[in-house]
């Protein structure tokens, strides 16, 4: 079988290279890149993305080999048809590496077309880091690197108002345009770049805060071979997705003029707030995938359907949507239950393996902003805990503790002095000392959550329980 590349697959074409995509992962390909292709189609947009690696190690490598190319296999149940498509995505134009190729990363900046960078750096990337310098190829953080680009756009066409960027973050965070747009003003500041600069920045470019909805379980190591088949190259990139898409877009009409993909037939809103759709969607669908997914784990499962089918984790699930999260929104409650029920419907999704796994990159960060909220709001409204969130938490604690499930090596993948800090407080043998420097992490939470009344005696029984009786017992302790 040949390998996958724009030699051996002459369909596909080429564009004009508009977007810089910061990250390169499934999601963004299974989304974004699926959007843009989809956009091409329908639209005269004629866009190509050249894909920046983040971080240090990635994909690009295996990006640049398969010419940009890879397969998006979307399933799902669409008007109460099954839908199984696989397609070609033709829109990536080449990878690269700011840590091995800084000169032709910041090239990218001398393209007059160049017009959109988007990204998904994942929660911990949107955070201004000091210590990064003007100077570093690459400054370590994501707005560094990104302020690095900008500033040598605004020097090479000399401050040009026409040549600014419409940046779009896709990090679950809320109000993401916002954060990122003062981690820039930061770097501003700290690197002395000027008030030109400052000023073109504000003017220029644009930073518009946004909402992702798809759930991606990524490359299907199921049937990768099954699918290579079908459609007949080795693809080492293949990609998996549900059928359902929302992005959301807090822009003007002027923006949706120059990024068409609302005219494609997509599911692609431009709204004067997103506040509304982020709280729904964060808190009703990623807050349960972040803790049922090391709780899952822990009591012997692989997916989010096995979770939401399992009789007991089943029930903790559904705990935690129904019982413990949705009452802290302020939406009308009808429409709540048909979103929950909508969010069910697709955790259980026959065609789509969502692995547990890849839901634990980052954890404590997702927790931090996708369940603490709900946990305080709880708290406040029915004076006492939510006990599926803190168990959920517990589960996260003991997951990163590391060591096996079985036969299974248990991978930890978060900042380095996330998983630092979780070695050595389960190093010292003490559960209570574990469950108090957790929540005393005030670089993780912003805050020390030992003074939430209860949560540290709380976490530090549900760790105890877990580690004495299992996971399925201390479900079963709060159901």
């Amino acid at each position: 079988m040949e390998r996958l590349n724009r030699k051996t697959a002459p369909q596909a074409k080429s564009y004009t290279e508009k977007v810089i995509q910061f990250g390169e992962g499934n999601f963004l390909r299974a989304f974004i890149d699926w959007i843009i292709w989809k956009t091409n189609q329908k639209t005269d947009f004629n866009a190509s993305v050249v894909i920046v690696q983040p971080i240090e190690k990635g994909l690009v490598d295996v990006l640049d080999e398969q010419d940009g190319l890879y397969h998006l296999n979307l399933q799902g149940i669409d008007d109460g048809r099954p839908v199984d498509s696989v397609d070609l995505i033709d829109v990536v134009s080449r990878g690269l590496s700011p840590y091995r190729e800084f000169d032709e990363y910041l090239k990218l900046a001398e393209q007059p077309l160049m017009r959109f960078i988007i990204s998904n750096t994942t929660e911990a990337g949107i955070a201004f880091d000091p210590s990064c310098k003007l100077s570093d190829a690459p400054a370590s953080s994501y707005p560094g690197k990104l302020v690095q680009l900008l500033y040598h756009r605004y020097e090479y066409f000399k401050g040009d108002k026409s040549k600014g960027f419409i940046i779009f973050p896709c990090e679950l965070i809320f109000e993401n345009g916002k954060h990122l747009k003062e981690c820039i003003h930061q770097y501003i500041d700290l690197w002395n770049l000027g008030e030109g600069f400052r000023e073109w920045f504000d003017t220029a470019c644009g930073v518009y805060s946004t909402l992702v909805d798809r759930i991606v379980p990524g490359y299907p190591r199921d049937n990768a071979a099954q699918l290579c088949e079908r459609v007949g190259y080795d693809d080492r990139l293949l990609d998996k997705a549900e059928i359902f898409h929302l992005w959301v877009i807090e822009a003007p009409a002027a923006v949706a003029e120059e990024f068409p993909a609302d005219k494609a037939g997509l599911h692609v809103l431009f709204v004067p707030s997103e506040a509304p759709y982020h709280e729904r969607k964060v808190t009703l669908l990623n807050g349960p995938h972040t803790v049922l997914s090391p709780v899952g784990y822990l009591s012997g499962l692989n997916t989010v359907r096995e979770c939401c089918e399992d009789e007991l984790i089943g029930k903790f699930v559904r705990k935690v949507m129904y019982d413990e999260l949705l009452p802290t929104l302020n939406l009308p409650e009808e429409e709540l239950l048909k979103f929950a029920g909508d969010v069910l419907d697709r955790f259980v999704n026959p065609f789509v393996k969502h692995f547990v796994t890849s839901i634990m990159l980052n954890s404590f960060p997702k927790f931090k902003t996708r369940d603490l909220p709900g946990l305080k709001t709880y708290l406040e409204r029915k004076g006492e805990l939510p006990k599926g969130l803190v168990l959920g938490l517990a589960g996260i604690t003991t997951y990163y503790k590391g060591g096996k499930r079985g036969e299974d090596e248990i991978v930890v993948n978060d900042d380095e002095a996330i998983k630092d800090l979780l070695t050595g407080l389960w190093a010292t043998g003490d559960i209570d000392a574990v469950a108090k420097g957790v929540l005393g992490a005030e670089f993780i939470w912003g805050e020390d959550l030992n003074a939430i009344p209860g949560l540290t005696a709380m976490l530090a029984a549900d760790l105890k329980l877990i580690q004495a009786e299992g996971m399925r017992a201390a479900v079963k302790s709060i159901l």
